[in-house]
């Protein structure tokens, strides 16, 4: 894999914190030309550094005011019946397969406190859950530096 030289890395900030700016403001931003920024990004797009652009949703501005972390320890036969459940699921905006005790962790947003209960139970049926409440979310940071070494 062809690594990131300083101006990707700095593109690639820029775009993970704001993925609206144009090619020219990108160039403005960094020192280039607007056609070598855009090359630049269209580049990380072909090589699948860039995968996509979305809009970032508050969701307690959609009535999710609960945000909570489900852990799932499964055997492996569940494992499936547990992650096709969670692609049904639209309370569970992600999920992630890890490694030790816990299989899978699941991040979920609901209404209100009967909604995730009944969550949780549903996930139950697939192994043991240990739920934890999130009390706040700190600042995400763009993932451009994590590949360089220091």
């Amino acid at each position: 894999m062809e690594s990131l030289d300083r101006l990707d890395q700095d593109i690639l900030a820029l775009l993970q914190t704001d993925g609206r700016l144009s090619g020219a403001e990108v160039g403005r931003r960094v020192g280039l030309s607007q056609p070598a920024a855009s090359a630049r990004i269209q580049r990380l797009e072909r090589r699948g550094v860039i995968t996509g652009y979305r809009a970032v949703v508050d969701p307690a501005a959609l009535g999710l005011n609960i945000h909570a972390v489900i852990r799932l320890r499964a055997t492996h036969a569940r494992l499936s019946h547990a992650l096709d459940f969670a692609s049904r699921t639209p309370e569970i905006a992600s999920t992630l397969r890890v490694t030790g005790e816990d299989c899978l962790i699941f991040d979920v947003y609901c209404p209100q406190a009967g909604r995730l209960e009944e969550v949780v139970d549903a996930l139950a049926r697939y192994g043991p859950v240990t739920t934890s409440l999130v009390l706040r979310s700190y600042p995400w940071k763009p993932l451009a530096d994590a590949g360089s070494t220091a």
